[in-house]
């Protein structure tokens, strides 16, 4: 027993390969998550009952969107404000999903984050994990000259605005199984806010949002920003990040 349990300990891996997969369709995206999502399951599932185990991997996947609203498993779909009509008329995509959280929207200017670890390899703390995430954008808008802060009974990150009114920058939806993430945080870095006046943003009626332009002023080199996250991502995790080419 205690050869196994040591063998099991050096097993973690806090390697994270980062993919920057570019702009894609939230369901394009989405299938690829999964595809990771699942591939590490399966490992899992096979080291129970493998006395050599093969070491999970993790993944930090960035991207952005098409134009899209999506719900998570328990949202409200009152708080999408318009018709199927009117979604296609906008050529706005929607999807009901299988991550936590109520309505959002995603679009271009924004950067969508999507952690895909075996926690396994970190803490087994979902409560924590969502804390870390909150954290690494804490510290990149820092960078930006920025005071984020988190709201308690609130998964996300706000700021305020030059009105001193609380606004929600980042957004939270997160799925888990056998402790393996999925989904994950999306930045409001240089999109068109105003495909928020369509939904009530996370079911949450009386905060707006804002974004890292709208607050600086300018318009903000994104891929800078995705630089920023990573490297804060490395930091709260204590990880080891590598880039890979998709």
């Amino acid at each position: 027993w205690t050869t196994n349990f040591y063998i099991w300990r050096t097993m973690k891996n806090k390697k994270i390969l980062v993919r920057d997969i570019g702009r894609h369709s939230f369901l394009e995206a989405w299938k690829y998550q999964e595809k990771i999502f699942q591939k590490i399951i399966n490992q899992k599932v096979q080291n129970r009952s493998k006395y050599k185990k093969i070491k999970t991997k993790n993944f930090l996947v960035l991207t952005e969107h098409n134009h899209v609203y999506t719900i998570g498993k328990s949202g409200d779909v009152s708080n999408l404000l318009i018709d199927k009509n009117e979604l296609a008329n906008r050529e706005i995509e929607y999807y009901k999903i299988n991550r936590g959280g109520d309505i959002t929207y995603h679009g271009p200017g924004q950067i969508m984050v999507y952690p895909i670890l075996d926690l396994d390899n970190f803490f087994t703390d979902i409560n924590l994990y969502l804390r870390k995430l909150e954290d690494v954008v804490i510290y990149t808008l820092k960078s930006y000259d920025l005071k984020g802060f988190t709201i308690k009974g609130e998964t996300g990150v706000w700021v305020k605005d030059e009105n001193g009114l609380s606004k929600k920058i980042c957004a939270f939806g997160i799925r888990a199984s056998r402790w393996v993430t999925m989904h994950g945080l999306c930045l409001n870095v240089n999109p068109d806010l105003s495909y928020f006046d369509f939904i009530i943003p996370c079911g949450i009626k009386d905060k707006g949002v804002t974004s890292l332009s709208h607050l600086k002023k300018e318009v903000i080199d994104i891929n800078q920003v995705k630089s920023k996250l990573v490297e804060n991502f490395e930091l709260v995790f204590k990880a080891e990040i590598n880039f890979e080419t998709n």
